[in-house]
């Protein structure tokens, strides 16, 4: 498996850092009541809450982005690099949230997009 793949995974799970942070530096946490909890949050745990969030949103482009590279025969070292960069913007991007730079944040954002948009155009040839 590639090291593009094995970011897909760690892609997927990421998001649960975000959670896990969101519900266990709080008090109060009621896995009965989660939604009920999530509307309580304040502060850093809701935003860790919010980049749980973003993780879920990001996933799907990203894994589409490796995925489509990877069968249309784009070259497997640069997928990798652009799949590894993903995720270390991604983590850099969580900890933005968390810290409360949201200009940073939003740089990052578009920098770990960006590294999804040039898989799709590192593909050879044309796509059919």
């Amino acid at each position: 498996m590639t090291i593009a793949f094995w970011c897909v995974l760690a892609a997927a799970l990421m998001p649960y850092l975000w959670v896990g942070i969101a519900k266990f530096s709080t008090r109060g946490y009621d896995n009965a009541a989660v939604r009920d909890f999530e509307d309580r949050l304040s502060g850093m745990p809701k935003r860790a809450h919010w980049a749980h969030l973003n993780s879920f949103e990001a996933f799907p482009f990203f894994a589409a982005g490796v995925i489509i590279a990877a069968i249309g025969g784009a070259d497997p070292a640069r997928i990798d690099l652009l799949a590894m960069s993903f995720i270390g913007l991604r983590l850099a991007y969580g900890a933005a949230y968390l810290a409360n730079l949201a200009t940073l944040r939003s740089l990052i954002w578009i920098a770990s997009m960006a590294t999804v948009v040039l898989m799709f155009t590192n593909i050879p040839g044309k796509v059919a």
